[in-house]
């Protein structure tokens, strides 16, 4: 039974929260106006959330008691069940209890006599941003630490670890000492209604480090801290099991205060005290603005802000399709393993059909299924392109109607559904990044890089063997190979259309990188191994980082081991770190695409209240990227008569990488600023070349060929028609008569 409060514990917790409102003043608050005291002295004081509140017991330590979510009271049968939400998708969840309709057994210690004293309040609050980097360094704090590498400031969920010990940039926060006074702290630097804490262990290939159990404390002023309890006894908060699978607490009802403390009682035998956290909490409402966040952004665009199912993307591409009937098109590449179709949409003043000189770009989503930033992104961004297409935006306009534009938001819907399903903030660091039947789709390509670099080293190249185009080996091709169904349809997809320019959305990072994607020199982990096309490529890596908010930010915090704002927020794929059957060498080896990998933010899968943020920082980028297909020379390659010559090849010199013309004869070639000696090789031609000159204003330049005959096609023309023989063989020869000698 609880024991009812006393006038005298009341008056202390009312010293307590008018010391929590002293201890706040030299922060900044003696400047303020007094209707701004008041307001949070009445939430102070209205607050009662440290008393009575009824847990179920599971042998806690002495003055304990256990709180988990699944130890709080079940709903009634006879009332309807709603599923509860999880991860970043509901914030942080509290199930809500009701009262039963019958009265209950008197027990002490009866679930459902807690039920009738207690009603837990459920808050949908988002996380505060200790993975999204909102949360700076400076508001995170430790009672200890072991090294600097495992300092406060990496104790941030799902933060990644160095392949190494003794990082500067390990995997999570580790106390110097192993015993019940360590803590961790977070200052959200306002009165914050906390909801809920999630934790991880330390991220690490050799250590295996995670806290099996936890209290929290609040405070206002980092001096007095009140634990939270049930009555006079500590709540003891369950934690986890492993070192990566997300745990979330949901408090009983919402702490109000500025300050919230992790307080480890037990953890993993073998290990040491390691955390990664998340905290859930709204701010409490700011009528003055005092604590505006310092360069926050709002979006003015009128988008669905808001993660998508597979049925809510497919709806939602239909209702930009009915908007924009004129300039877009719904199609399918293929199915995954579960059968579900994988939707693109097509914009373009054309739709449905190449038109001869204007070039193809692709963006593409979601090869890893829990990487949900970039799939968003693309749903956002065919919205955009189809309202600022009907307000007359000259550039959106510009852009529709030179360029035909695929978007393929989600290349991994199964994986998709798994993340989804766990939530976003507890799907953790892998949980659906694979394909249903366990296959890394953006790197299950077949490896054409081995068989490139052999040629060469056999100095095959080119008289043997093309330096573009290579072919896929047949082994890869038969239906014993390990290929996804998945990659099976991006491939049918890139053959079929030809792509000039792509770039696939990942997350997890804020970098874009390009090929080559694997070390040239065999068992090397991290090496530049750049194409022929590197200048050409690290413009284009460049055109989409230095236009993010972000990316090329000298003073933001690295998301996990390296700092790729030095490196002007690009970097060669294989300087990062090798891959062999990557998507981006595959593309620019078996294609004309030249395909990017954009990293678009550190959380892979970001609160939907993030998505207008994120939309605002990867806006600029994603359209200045698209733009970038214009750059370089185009052409038609034609006969005499004008027809169209499909497969030319286009060599550039000094380039050691050739492209092709498409079936109509077009083909694009993308190239910085600067004079090119271009040549154009056709079976049955002869050769052709010129100087063409590509500017720096946007726009590519014309550069057509016209091709005549070959002599040596000429003449199998005419020994085919002769059946294959020289014409003079075609009558046989007289015989000379011979001269009769006398008769």
């Amino acid at each position: 039974m609880l024991v009812s409060v006393t006038v005298g514990q009341r008056l202390a917790l009312l010293a307590l929260a008018l010391l929590g409102i002293v201890g706040l003043l030299p922060r900044g608050c003696l400047s303020r106006p007094a209707e701004d005291e008041d307001y949070y002295m009445q939430e102070l004081l209205s607050r009662e959330h440290y008393y009575r509140i009824p847990v179920q017991e599971e042998n806690p330590a002495e003055g304990d008691q256990v709180w988990r979510d699944d130890l709080q009271p079940p709903a009634p049968r006879n009332k309807s069940k709603t599923k509860p939400a999880t991860g970043k998708q509901a914030g942080a969840e509290a199930k809500s209890v009701k009262s039963p309709n019958k009265k209950p057994e008197k027990t002490p210690n009866s679930i459902s006599e807690a039920e009738g004293q207690y009603q837990s309040e459920r808050v949908d609050c988002p996380p505060l941003g200790l993975e999204t980097l909102k949360i700076d360094d400076f508001q995170l704090h430790a009672s200890t630490m072991q090294r600097y590498g495992l300092g406060a400031h990496r104790g941030r969920l799902n933060i990644q670890a160095g392949l190494y010990e003794d990082d500067l940039y390990d995997g999570g926060w580790c106390a110097g000492r192993n015993d019940p006074l360590q803590w961790f702290e977070v200052d959200a630097r306002r009165l914050t209604k906390f909801t809920g804490v999630i934790t991880q262990g330390r991220s690490s290939l050799w250590s295996s480090d995670w806290v099996t159990s936890y209290r929290v404390l609040v405070s206002n002023d980092s001096h007095t801290w009140v634990t939270v309890k049930n009555g006079s006894r500590d709540l003891l908060f369950i934690g986890n099991k492993e070192k990566e699978i997300p745990v979330l607490n949901t408090f009983p009802k919402p702490l109000v205060a500025r300050y919230i403390r992790i307080n480890p009682r037990s953890w993993y035998s073998g290990g040491s005290i390691c955390m990664r956290v998340e905290i859930l909490g709204c701010p409490m409402p700011d009528p003055n603005n005092y604590y505006h966040r310092r360069n926050e952004i709002t979006t003015t665009d009128n988008l669905d802000f808001k993660h998508h199912s597979y049925k809510e993307t497919r709806q939602l591409m239909k209702v930009v399709n009915e908007m924009c009937p004129n300039i877009t098109r719904i199609y399918n590449i293929g199915k995954s393993y579960n059968g579900q179709k994988l939707y693109a949409i097509e914009i373009s003043d054309n739709p449905g059909e190449h038109e001869l000189g204007e070039p193809e770009f692709r963006y593409m989503a979601g090869s890893h299924g829990n990487e949900v930033l970039g799939r968003e992104l693309l749903l956002l961004l065919m919205q955009f392109l189809c309202q600022e297409y009907l307000s007359g935006n000259p550039r959106i306009r510009h852009l529709v109607e030179e360029t035909r534009i695929h978007l393929l938001p989600s290349v991994n819907p199964d994986g998709y559904d798994k993340a989804a399903e766990a939530g976003s903030e507890l799907s953790g660091w892998s949980l659906g990044r694979w394909s249903q039947d366990g296959l890394d789709i953006h790197h299950n390509f077949p490896d054409l890089n081995a068989i490139l670099w052999e040629a060469e080293s056999r100095k095959w190249v080119p008289r043997k063997f093309h330096n573009h185009h290579i072919p896929i080996p047949e082994w890869y091709l038969s239906k014993n190979a390990t290929v996804a169904m998945e990659t099976r349809a991006l491939l049918g997809w890139m053959e079929k259309i030809p792509f000039v320019l792509g770039g696939n959305l990942q997350g997890g990072e804020l970098v874009v990188t390009f090929p080559y994607d694997r070390t040239r020199s065999h068992g090397v982990m991290r090496e530049a191994t750049p194409t022929p096309d590197d200048p050409v490529f690290r413009w284009l890596a460049f055109s989409y980082a230095s236009t993010h908010r972000l990316m090329t930010d000298a003073g933001r915090r690295v998301c996990h081991t390296q700092d790729f704002a030095k490196e002007d927020g690009n970097i060669n794929g294989a300087s990062w770190h090798t891959a062999a059957g990557s998507m981006n060498d595959f593309s620019y080896l078996h294609t004309n695409c030249f395909e990017l990998s954009m990293y678009v933010g550190c959380d892979k899968f970001p609160h939907e209240s993030e998505l207008p943020e994120e939309w605002e920082n990867n806006r600029e980028s994603l359209i200045v990227f698209m733009e970038q297909v214009h750059r370089g020379i185009k052409g038609v390659v034609r006969d005499l008569q004008g027809r169209g010559i499909a497969n030319a090849i286009i060599s550039v010199e000094g380039i050691n990488h050739d492209i092709r013309t498409a079936a109509d004869g077009d083909y694009w070639r993308l190239l910085n600023p600067g004079e090119y000696r271009v040549t154009v090789r056709a079976e049955g031609y002869a050769m052709a070349s010129k100087v063409c000159e590509v500017g720096y204003d946007m726009g590519a330049t014309r550069c057509s060929f016209t091709l005549t005959r070959s002599n040596l096609s000429r003449i199998k023309e005419i020994m085919e028609k002769f059946n294959k023989q020289p014409i003079n063989l075609r009558h046989p020869p007289r015989r000379p008569r011979q001269r009769r000698l006398g008769t």
